[in-house]
């Protein structure tokens, strides 16, 4: 009898240079959101302005839009953590006082939450190379924290930041978890759920007066802002990633979000007149090659040898997925992480 194994890892795809390119895109766009975030601020209080976002987002385009086709649940727990706790959070913790280029920084904070709870939750483990590029791009953020900004940071802000992080974490593993067939009808449909809760946050946090001379007196700056944010920032960046996780893992597209300080840092450079130093230099590249740790081409490893371990035989209760014809038959051996297949030749 003559054995054959073939051992396949189970790795996620590696992802494609065209989507690369895209996740590459969002960042950008998203780094710019910060400055774009900060000249809003300046009309409109913090969680009234991420209310007339998520409005903009929704309205009318929930009227055209076909509803998601994953649970009622998703599409709530989605706009929730999103729209209401992440933007809620960053948008108070710029308003007071966090400056745009360091939030850009610590906000990516996320691709660790992510990792993370995308492990816990919904079973997806990073690979060696993923915890090993994570480490050294974080360690490459930590120190752009630490030493790129200068002055004073609230520790308020800086938690509210974090938090906004986590929950940012948390959206990207509900949008993997939801197996969302329509990103652009998941993004419309969860845009309902933040304006009523932010709306009511905003009069108890600034006061109806303050909300309502805000709504009356929009500026063209505050317009052009919400715009920005609502179908460049959101419906471009997020449907473009909302689609990516969908088809990678959580853990492939996460972690690309590490360039948006870079993207962040280089507009608060132009608009803000913030300066670009050779450390923070020295960080992006850190960042860079934590990133390319984690997005680079899984192996498989394929092998023969003589043996004949126990195994469950295709075709068998216990693996009913399996074939048996004529004199091949193949059998499947699970051994941790990799799955290890076997051809019979009687």
């Amino acid at each position: 009898m003559h054995w054959t194994f073939s051992v396949r890892a189970r790795t996620v795809d590696a992802v494609q240079p065209s989507h690369r390119a895209l996740a590459v895109l969002v960042t950008c766009i998203w780094g710019i959101n910060f400055v774009v975030i900060d000249e809003g601020l300046r009309d409109v209080p913090p969680l009234l302005l991420t209310a007339l976002r998520f409005v903009a987002c929704a309205v009318p385009l929930v009227f055209f839009v076909q509803r998601p086709t994953s649970k009622l649940r998703y599409v709530i727990g989605y706009g929730v953590t999103l729209g209401v706790v992440k933007f809620g959070l960053l948008f108070t913790a710029m308003a007071n006082g966090m400056p745009a280029g360091l939030a850009s920084l610590v906000l990516q904070l996320q691709a660790l939450f992510s990792l993370a709870l995308a492990a816990l939750l919904i079973g997806e483990r990073p690979t060696r190379a993923q915890a090993a590029g994570a480490v050294v791009a974080t360690a490459g953020l930590g120190l752009l924290v630490s030493g790129s900004t200068g002055g004073h940071v609230a520790i308020g802000g800086l938690l509210m930041t974090v938090g906004a992080a986590a929950a940012w974490g948390l959206a990207n593993v509900i949008t993997r978890a939801s197996g969302e067939k329509r990103p652009l009808s998941m993004l419309v449909w969860s845009s309902l759920v933040p304006p009523i809760p932010l709306l009511g946050l905003s009069t108890i946090v600034d006061g109806p007066a303050d909300v309502r001379h805000a709504l009356s007196h929009l500026t063209l700056r505050a317009v052009l802002a919400i715009g920005y944010l609502a179908y460049v920032s959101t419906f471009l960046g997020f449907g473009v990633w909302n689609r990516l996780i969908g088809l990678h893992s959580v853990s492939r597209i996460a972690p690309f979000s590490l360039l948006v300080p870079l993207f962040g840092l280089a507009a608060s450079w132009l608009v803000l007149d913030e300066a670009v130093t050779w450390r923070l230099a020295g960080c992006a590249v850190l960042v860079l090659v934590g990133l390319g740790l984690v997005v680079r081409k899984p192996r498989t490893v394929h092998r023969s040898a003589p043996s004949g371990p126990a195994g469950l035989v295709a075709g068998s209760r216990d693996h009913p997925e399996g074939e048996e014809d004529g004199h091949a038959r193949t059998l499947v051996v699970r051994t941790g992480n990799p799955v290890v297949g076997r051809s019979v030749d009687d």
